[in-house]
C-alpha cells in the first residue's frame, strides 16, 4: 500500500513540474516577447531590400526579351517603377510617410541633398522612392564602402545610381544635372547620434562638391526618424572603438517601430562663389539645426511618435534650440 502511495507522489510531482515548467516558459516568452520583436522588427528593412534586389535581377535575367515586347528605350525605368512602389507602400502603411517642401526640388536641375543619418535611413529610401513617383527625377545617393560587399547590393547600386562616392565623381554628376543626396555623417552619426545631433566631424567633401559643381544645397530632416530605428547605446565605447579599428557598424540597431515619419526640405542654399568650404559647411550645418530643432521633440519619444500616426499635440512643436556643443535644450 504504501508502495502505490509513492508512486502516486511521485506522479504528482512530476505533473507540478511539468506544469511549473510550462507555465514559466509561457511567462518568460511573453515577458521577452517585446524585447525580441525590437530586434527582428529591423530585418523587414533587409527582407525589403532583397525584395528590391530580386525584382531588379529579374528585370535583367529578362531584359532583352521584355524590351523586345515591350519596345522600351529605358526597360530600367519600369523596374524602378515598381521599387519605388514597393518602398512607397511601406512608407504610407507602416509610416504614414509624408513630404513637406517637395516643391523645392528642381524639376530638372541639379541639386545637392544634405540629410540627417538615422540609425537606419529607411526614411531616405522612401523619400526616393517618392521623388521618384511623383517628380518623375531619380536621386543619386553616397553610401558607405561596406555596403558594396553585401551580397545583392551591387544590383541595387547599379540600378539605383549609388555610388560610394568621391569629391570628383560626386561632382559629375551634379555637373549632369542630376539630383544626389548626401550625409556628412554617414555610418558615424547612424551609430552614436542619440539626441538628433549632427556629427559631422570636420569633413568638407560635400562643400566642396556643391562649390565645383556650383549648385544649391537642400537640407533634409525626417521627423522621428530615431524613434523608428535606434542604434544600442549600451557598451558606447566598444562600439566606438570596433568603429575606429573597422569602419564597421558593430553597434546592434533594434526598433521597426510604426512611428510617424515626416521628411522636411528647408529652403536651398544658392551657390555662392565667395564662400569657401569651411563656411559652406557651417552655413548647411546652421540650416540643417534649425530644421531639426523646428521639427524635432528632444529628447525624441517612442510613445508620442506612436501617438502622433492619429493626433499631433498642440504643444508638440516646443521651441528648441542648438547649444554650442551640439545637445538640444528648450527655451
Amino acid at each position: 500500500m504504501w508502495e502505490y502511495v509513492a508512486n502516486i507522489t511521485i506522479r504528482i510531482e512530476n505533473i507540478i513540474v511539468e506544469y511549473i515548467d510550462i507555465d514559466y516558459y509561457r511567462w518568460l516568452t511573453w515577458l521577452l516577447a517585446p524585447l525580441i520583436l525590437t530586434f527582428l522588427l529591423p530585418g523587414i528593412i533587409i527582407i525589403l531590400l532583397y525584395m528590391t534586389a530580386i525584382i531588379l535581377y529579374i528585370y535583367k535575367w529578362h531584359r532583352v526579351r521584355l524590351k523586345t515586347a515591350y519596345e522600351e528605350q529605358d526597360l530600367w525605368q519600369t523596374a524602378r517603377n515598381i521599387v519605388a512602389i514597393l518602398w512607397d507602400a511601406h512608407g504610407f502603411l507602416w509610416h504614414g510617410f509624408e513630404i513637406t517642401g517637395l516643391e523645392y526640388i528642381p524639376k530638372d536641375s541639379a541639386a545637392l541633398i544634405i540629410y540627417y543619418h538615422g540609425a537606419i535611413p529607411v526614411d531616405l529610401y522612401y523619400f526616393i522612392a517618392k521623388v521618384f513617383l511623383f517628380r518623375n527625377r531619380l536621386i543619386h545617393t553616397v553610401a558607405d564602402r561596406f555596403l558594396f560587399n553585401i551580397p545583392g547590393w551591387k544590383i541595387i547600386s547599379e540600378v539605383l545610381k549609388v555610388i560610394p562616392g568621391t569629391v570628383q565623381t560626386c561632382s559629375t554628376i551634379l555637373k549632369e544635372g542630376n539630383l544626389l543626396a548626401i550625409s556628412p555623417g554617414g555610418v558615424y552619426e547612424a551609430q552614436f547620434s542619440t539626441s538628433y545631433e549632427l556629427m559631422w566631424k570636420k569633413r568638407l567633401g560635400f562643400a566642396k562638391v556643391a562649390i565645383d559643381a556650383k549648385v544649391p544645397i537642400i537640407p533634409m530632416f525626417t521627423e522621428n526618424v530615431r524613434e523608428a530605428f535606434r542604434a544600442v547605446s549600451l557598451g558606447r565605447r566598444i562600439w566606438l572603438k570596433l568603429y575606429a579599428w573597422t569602419k564597421f557598424p558593430f553597434a546592434p540597431i533594434y526598433g521597426g517601430f510604426p512611428v510617424k515619419m515626416r521628411t522636411h526640405l528647408g529652403a536651398p542654399i544658392p551657390y555662392d562663389e565667395n564662400l569657401t568650404p569651411e563656411e559652406l559647411q557651417t552655413k548647411v550645418h546652421q540650416a540643417l539645426s534649425e530644421l531639426i530643432a523646428k521639427h524635432q521633440r528632444i529628447p525624441g519619444s517612442i510613445t508620442q511618435s506612436l501617438i502622433e500616426r492619429v493626433y499631433v499635440s498642440p504643444n508638440k512643436n516646443l521651441k528648441l534650440i542648438n547649444s554650442d556643443d551640439n545637445e538640444f535644450h528648450i527655451a
